[in-house]
């Protein structure tokens, strides 16, 4: 850790803060990384920032208030094999001034020792919380990181669209929805060109 022109410690996370104050300022959406007692470490939470009413737990809101919502998990072998996809996704979010905020530094190859929230523009948000949500079902690897690469490669407005299929419609048509795009994005179980596939997205 190194020292200001203060004399303060300088850390990543001081470097965030100071450059894009309130979570709750022009990012609708954030990337808490956290853990918990029954997962492996480190759990990523992807949230959205909406109004209405708290979770359980929260306590009540003000009118207009907003609360960073749950909208999906990643952890374990998942997480690792998503890796590269989430720093790539993340490098794009930027600053007000649209300088890049650097996100992928909190994700390096080895342990990861950062915790708390970062903040995802919509097209980051969108495209995490697709990936965190078609993942959960699958226990295929490869098919899961093919998703993932598949997802990082939507626009913004394709991202948003997919996501919207699968959480807008019912609980019915929502589940039909993300088993679609799990074969869609993903192939079926033990289909050999899954891997195929795979290797040329990497490249």
């Amino acid at each position: 850790m190194a020292s200001n022109k203060k004399g303060k410690e300088w850390s990543p996370e001081c470097d965030l803060l100071q450059r894009i104050g309130p979570l709750s300022g022009p990012y609708p959406w954030a990337l808490r990384v956290t853990e918990h007692k029954d997962k492996p470490v480190p759990v990523l939470i992807v949230k959205e920032l909406t109004a209405g009413a708290a979770d359980a737990g929260q306590g009540a809101l003000s009118r207009g208030q907003k609360v960073l919502r749950d909208r999906g998990f990643l952890y374990g072998p998942a997480l690792r094999r998503c890796l590269p996809v989430i720093r790539l996704v993340a490098g794009n979010v930027t600053d007000g001034a649209g300088v890049p905020l650097d996100l992928p530094r909190f994700f390096p190859n080895g342990r990861i020792v950062f915790r708390g929230n970062l903040p995802l523009d919509e097209e980051a948000g969108a495209k995490l919380a697709l990936l965190f949500k078609l993942q959960e079902r699958v226990g295929d690897m490869d098919r899961v990181e093919l998703m993932a690469w598949r997802v990082e490669r939507f626009s913004r407005e394709e991202a948003v669209y997919w996501l919207s299929r699968t959480r807008q419609f019912g609980e019915a048509a929502n589940r039909w929805a993300q088993a679609g795009m799990r074969t869609m994005l993903g192939g079926q179980a033990g289909d050999k060109t899954v891997v195929a596939m795979l290797e040329k997205l990497r490249q």
